[in-house]
């Protein structure tokens, strides 16, 4: 803990909600990362807002995050605070064609409401292991689909702990980015619009991709699902798997066996271990085809002493 000052004031502040040298392993789907500095989840926007702004006036580095899923945190862990918009920003309202949903909520939550209430166009959701705001901020997609086709507006929060809505047309999504991407405002709350469709169809076409998901990623190790963009023309995987990376291994890190663009934790994988991996990956395609490779996982964090 670097200032045990700060997180006894905000402790005070928000009871119950604050954690000190929080190891960020617990909150990252490759379940790894060092320690927060101190570690926020609210318990609702009011705390969210009492966080936001309590960080900016002590000038404070501030992370927010979500399931962790597209997140490498090094092993020195994370000067400053990290806010988890997570169960306590997890509401929803289903309307007729539209789905309200707090940043909070898991994709696959997300998906259950539309095909319950009948909304097609979230078939390509439930497979995708983060929440909501996680989703919107890096414009996540799959099966030839992505969060861009269905937000209508985002409710978003800025440092003094004030509210926005912004329509989708000004988030400028691009292929996994948006304009939100390494600003300074908070997704909240995101509205999508869907169509109309028969229930049972929706859930068929789920079932489809959920098992060609489960047949072609490696779901029995923990990972953060793609670690790099597909480039243009180009799939990331087959250029892995052609430059011959497929099973390269450093520490308990490992190019997947079963799909090239994931790099799995086999048990006591280390951040230098996938950062050297990343490094390799790299360099191999680079050197075979002339293309450099650019991360879709964030990378957050200082590297260990020593």
């Amino acid at each position: 803990m670097r200032d045990p000052a700060a997180f006894r004031e905000l402790s005070a502040l928000l009871p119950g909600q604050v954690k000190a040298d929080e190891p960020m392993a617990l909150h990252t789907t490759w379940r790894i990362g060092g320690p927060a500095d101190i570690f926020v989840e609210p318990a609702g926007l009011e705390e969210l807002a009492r966080a936001v702004t309590w960080v900016h006036r002590r000038g404070l580095p501030v992370y927010f995050i979500g399931n962790g899923s597209n997140l490498l945190v090094r092993d020195g862990g994370i000067r400053g605070v990290v806010v988890k918009i997570g169960r306590g920003l997890s509401w929803h309202r289903v309307g007729e064609t539209t789905i309200v949903a707090g940043a909070g909520m898991g994709l696959g939550t997300l998906a259950a409401l539309a095909q319950a209430g009948g909304i097609g166009g979230f078939e390509f959701s439930p497979g995708i292991p983060g929440t909501v705001g996680g989703a919107v901020v890096m414009n996540a997609g799959a099966n030839g689909s992505c969060m861009a086709d269905l937000v209508q507006e985002v409710l978003v929060m800025n440092r003094a702990g004030e509210l926005e809505r912004l329509p989708a047309a000004s988030l400028q999504f691009g292929y996994r980015t948006s304009s939100l991407l390494g600003g300074s405002l908070v997704v909240v709350e995101v509205t999508c619009r869907g169509v109309k469709k028969d229930p049972a169809s929706i859930a068929r076409e789920m079932k489809r991709y959920l098992e060609r998901r489960r047949a072609t990623q490696p779901l029995s190790y923990p990972s953060a699902g793609s670690v790099f963009k597909n480039p243009p023309q180009h799939a990331a995987g087959w250029l892995i798997e052609r430059a011959g990376c497929k099973g390269l291994r450093e520490g308990d890190a490992q190019v997947s066996l079963v799909h090239a663009n994931f790099i799995v934790n086999l048990g006591r994988a280390t951040a230098r271990d996938v950062e050297s991996l990343i490094r390799q990956v790299q360099q191999r395609v680079y050197l075979q085809f002339g293309i450099l490779l650019n991360l879709e996982v964030q990378i957050l964090g200082e590297e260990e002493a020593g």
